[in-house]
C-alpha cells in the first residue's frame, strides 16, 4: 500500500512537470478578454477557429495543411505540392497578421472601457473586430478554394476519407 502511494505521488509530480512544460510555451496575455492560450494562438498564427472553414469542407474544399499532411497518400505532384505549400504559407502569414490586428483592437477596446469612452469609439472598434474576423475567415475560405482547385476530384475524395479517419 505504501509503495503504491509513493508511485502515485511520483506520477503526480511528473504529470505536473509535463503540464508546466507545455504551458510554458504560452505567452502571457495583456488583455483580460483573451486567455493566454488564445492570445498565443492569435499572435503565432496557430489555427483556432475550427468552424470557420466548415462551409468549405462541407462543400469539398479542403484545408491546405490537410492536403500536405497526406501528400504521399494523395500522390501529389511536385507542382501541386509547390502550389499548396504557397497557399499554406500565405494563410499562415494572414493568420499572424489578423491575429495581431485582433489583439491590438482588443487592447484598444479594453483601454477605452477602462477609462470610459463615448459610444462612437465603442461602435468603431467593435465593428473593426468584425472586419478582422471576417478578413481571417475570407483568407481561410480562399485557401480552401485554392487548395480544392489544385487537387483532382479523386484526390479530394481520398483526402476526405483520410481526414475522417484521423
Amino acid at each position: 500500500m505504501l509503495k503504491t502511494t509513493y508511485i502515485l505521488i511520483i506520477a503526480l509530480f511528473l504529470f505536473q512537470g509535463v503540464r508546466a512544460q507545455s504551458d510554458s510555451t504560452l505567452k502571457k496575455s495583456p488583455i483580460k478578454t483573451l486567455s493566454d492560450k488564445r492570445f498565443t494562438q492569435l499572435i503565432s498564427g496557430e489555427y483556432l477557429f475550427d468552424d470557420i472553414e466548415q462551409v468549405a469542407r462541407l462543400n469539398h474544399y479542403p484545408m491546405p495543411d490537410a492536403a500536405l499532411k497526406f501528400k504521399k497518400e494523395l500522390s501529389l505532384s511536385p507542382v501541386q505540392i509547390t502550389k499548396i505549400s504557397a497557399i499554406t504559407a500565405e494563410l499562415h502569414r494572414k493568420r499572424v497578421e489578423m491575429g495581431n490586428f485582433i489583439v491590438t483592437n482588443e487592447t484598444t477596446l479594453d483601454k477605452l472601457m477602462k477609462k470610459g469612452t463615448d459610444n462612437g469609439s465603442i461602435i468603431f472598434y467593435a465593428n473593426r473586430s468584425g472586419l478582422y474576423y471576417g478578413e481571417l475567415r475570407n483568407a481561410i475560405l480562399q485557401a480552401c478554394l485554392s487548395t480544392g482547385n489544385a487537387l483532382a476530384p479523386q484526390q479530394i475524395t481520398k483526402l476526405e476519407t483520410l481526414t475522417a479517419h484521423n
